[in-house]
């Protein structure tokens, strides 16, 4: 994957572009960057253009005057501008969510679909939790190389061991026997992720719910209901909320990351059917 940097009228902003077609935006969760192509799974390259910009604090785009979701989004309708893109299907993935509403929220005549996938949609973790004390202590700018740095080495060396060790973050099924082809498909997204000071923000920030009523643009909500690392709070959150979304509640193994092994075919093509408007995505429900 080529990583680039383009000069927005606001900031620098790195990102990736593979295909050609239909844009669709990719908002990437946390401690990713847009190297991280788990989610582009499935999509056809000659039919999809799909753009992946490091979110701010995360990658070489820097975090600065960009540190509240608004500005964040801000930055992004800035990065569509430099690309002479106008408008995209925008793709949010766990903590990229806040973002992805408020450019949806802010900027309706960028966004013609809004698919949120384990994303979060409102207030995530609470600064008295040892989950939120820990994340802070571990992903800080300073310290968050040693962690990172342990997780490539052994990735290389074991995967399976790393798999079984983090399938329990991402996912509360019980009794799951981890196939091969699961550990490499993981251990190959870990070896690209990196904290740096954007997850230390991520975990900081929070939403107004008058963001999400403001959406009017056709909407699709994926999450496991084995999802460990953002409860389905989030999804039911935003299915209240937002006019006219659909939610689906996914019975995926891999909880949080629903793209990794067979139980991401048949969501896989309910993201398709929505991308390409089709209605049978209704009968599928």
């Amino acid at each position: 994957m080529t990583r680039k940097v383009i000069n927005t009228r606001l900031d620098l902003v790195e990102y990736s572009s593979v295909g050609k077609g239909t844009p669709i935006l990719f908002i990437h969760g946390g401690h990713a960057n847009c190297q991280d192509t788990l989610p582009q799974k499935g999509l056809d390259k000659t039919k999809f253009q799909l753009i992946t910009p490091s979110r701010p604090g995360y990658g070489k785009t820097p975090l600065c005057r960009h540190k509240t979701p608004g500005n964040a989004a801000d930055l992004l309708v800035a990065f569509l501008d430099a690309l002479n893109i106008q408008e995209v299907i925008v793709y949010a993935i766990s903590a990229g969510g806040y973002t992805a509403l408020e450019l949806v929220s802010n900027y309706a005549n960028r966004a013609n679909k809004l698919l949120l996938v384990s994303a979060v949609t409102k207030k995530w973790l609470n600064a008295h939790e040892i989950t939120y004390r820990l994340a802070k202590f571990l992903f800080n700018l300073f310290f968050e190389w040693a962690p990172w740095g342990i997780v490539h080495i052994f990735s290389k060396l074991t995967p399976g061991l790393i798999a079984n060790n983090f399938f329990p973050e991402f996912s509360t099924k019980p009794g799951v026997i981890i196939k091969k082809n699961e550990s490499i498909e993981l251990t190959h997204t870990l070896q690209h992720y990196r904290s740096k000071e954007g997850f230390a923000n991520d975990i900081r920030q929070d939403i107004n719910v008058s963001v999400l009523q403001n959406i009017n643009c056709p909407t699709l909500i994926l999450h496991s209901k084995y999802d460990a690392s953002v409860s389905i709070e989030h999804a039911e959150h935003a299915h209240r909320e937002i006019k006219n979304a659909v939610k689906v509640l996914l019975e995926n193994k891999w909880g949080h990351l629903i793209w990794i092994g067979d139980d991401y075919k048949e969501t896989l093509s309910l993201i398709l059917d929505f991308m390409n408007e089709k209605s049978s995505i209704s009968n599928k429900l």
